[in-house]
């Protein structure tokens, strides 16, 4: 008789990533094996994400999908895991309407997934194990299964303590809470041994890093070491909070070889009234002028940057001020979304006292999405004759024979295929030939760097 199989479906951010190879860690630890397909899996998690209701109705239409496989298949096990499974409101629909779920735990307790499938299998019915903050716990040594390839992600900081009106993240993913320097910089010393070259940190405010632990530290200390190791090219982190983006860290980045000179700072408005209301902390002023201290700090820096467009209240004045903010940052590309109202959070009150209506909402977003088009074709145009390199991903999905890429600052790149050699995973010089709104396109101009050293991967620690 072979492994038992699983299938993990990942939703919402990178830190959801993380937590999927995590769980798929542990259960190749147990035995289990990857499953191809639904049908043949003898256990199911679905990682929620709550940070827009449009992730929470994609998880929740597919929960009620496997009932019919659940139907046929009794003895598979399905469990809810993620940001929807610390909601109340969550755990009360599936006790309604998803009696077929096996297991719901929550953002906290992953680490005990062993102990939580040998308790299900022990219940007769759904069984819930979601704890309500980590506490102290910082669960290290955990087995972790990352996927092949030479970009790996690692967690420095868990949580969020900036409470913005709209989000909902404090609540799902508790109060920040930093690892240890040293465990950091231990799993990053491991991961270039077994041969990963491209390494992003991850926290919901990454650069709050360190403000918890004793001796103090923070991300500027943690990518000053990182970049010592050996083996290891690109440094990314995500996601930062402008309000906490120290002159130190500009100046480290500034000198840095390895750590990559795009900068995600989450704006979300350009008016401080709105700022005020969503509680970001900072003011458009503020904004600026840490936008004005990186271009003199960092060489070639870019700026990516993510807006909410329709937040309760927001005027035309309001956003005719995000608009000048766009045009005057000139961001290299945005992450723009209508606001999406989550539940319990103080926005979402207001949001039926001084709603903008969804054809403004959307109204505004097509012009914001012109405006930034427009300014992500110009930048991109300024790429053209350039030799950057590219760390290639694989064949473009849209055709095979096309490498599909990006840069260090996160740029797509399209490269020709002009020989039968294998280019995936490897860091390679291209001539930048042409230059779209999304993408660039180019050519390879160099021999690829050499390959670092690999071991077959292993379910390793994190």
């Amino acid at each position: 008789m072979g492994s038992a199989l699983y299938l993990i479906h990942t939703l919402g951010c990178q830190m959801n990533e993380r937590d999927s190879e995590i769980m798929a860690g542990q259960l190749e630890h147990m035995g289990y094996a990857p499953a191809a397909a639904e049908e043949e899996a003898d256990l199911i998690i679905i990682n929620t994400c709550a940070v827009r209701g449009s992730a929470e109705d994609h998880a929740l239409g597919h929960i009620g999908r496997l009932k019919q496989l659940k139907a046929k298949r009794p003895r598979m096990t399905l469990a809810v895991a993620g940001c929807m499974a610390q909601e109340p409101k969550t755990i009360a629909w599936l006790k309604r309407h998803a009696p077929h779920v096996d297991l719901v735990f929550g953002t906290h307790n992953l680490h005990q997934l062993p102990r939580l499938l040998d308790e299900a299998e022990q219940h007769q019915e759904m069984l819930v194990e979601v704890w309500k903050s980590a506490g102290d716990i910082m669960a290290e040594h955990v087995p972790s299964r990352r996927k092949p390839g030479v970009r790996a992600q690692v967690n420095i900081i868990y949580g969020c303590d900036k409470f913005c009106t709209y989000c909902i993240v404090p609540f799902t993913r508790g109060r920040e809470r930093s690892r240890q320097l040293d465990d950091v910089l231990a799993e990053v010393q491991a991961l270039a041994g077994e041969g990963y070259e491209d390494v992003t940190f991850l926290g919901q405010n990454v650069n709050s890093y360190g403000h918890d632990l004793l001796p103090r530290v923070d991300l500027a200390d943690l990518l000053t070491q990182a970049e010592r190791i050996a083996g290891i090219r690109w440094i990314h982190y995500m996601t930062p909070h402008p309000r906490d983006f120290s002159q130190k860290l500009l100046e480290v980045i500034g000198i840095s070889d390895k750590v990559s000179r795009q900068l995600h700072l989450p704006v979300q408005a350009g008016s401080n009234p709105i700022l005020r209301r969503m509680n970001r902390k900072y003011t458009r002023e503020e904004y600026l002028d840490l936008i004005g201290r990186a271009r003199s700090a960092i060489e070639e820096v870019t700026f990516t940057t993510d807006i909410i467009v329709g937040f309760p209240g927001e005027s035309e004045e309001d956003f005719a001020l995000t608009l000048d903010l766009v045009r005057e940052v000139r961001f290299d590309s945005a992450f723009t979304f209508l606001y999406s109202p989550r539940e319990g959070t103080p926005a979402a009150r207001w949001e039926g006292r001084d709603p903008v209506s969804d054809p403004v909402k959307k109204d505004r977003l097509n012009r914001l999405m012109a405006l930034q088009y427009q300014i992500s074709w110009e930048a991109n145009q300024l790429l053209l004759g350039t030799t950057p390199v590219v760390l290639v991903e694989g064949p473009s999905k849209k055709e095979p024979r096309i490498w599909a890429g990006r840069t260090q600052q996160g740029k797509v790149v399209l490269v020709e295929r002009e020989s039968e050699a294998d280019l995936t995973d490897r860091f390679v010089p291209v001539k930048i030939t042409s230059a779209k709104t999304f993408y660039l396109a180019g050519r390879v101009a160099g021999a690829p760097f050499p390959a670092s050293s690999r071991s077959v991967h292993t379910i390793a620690v994190r």
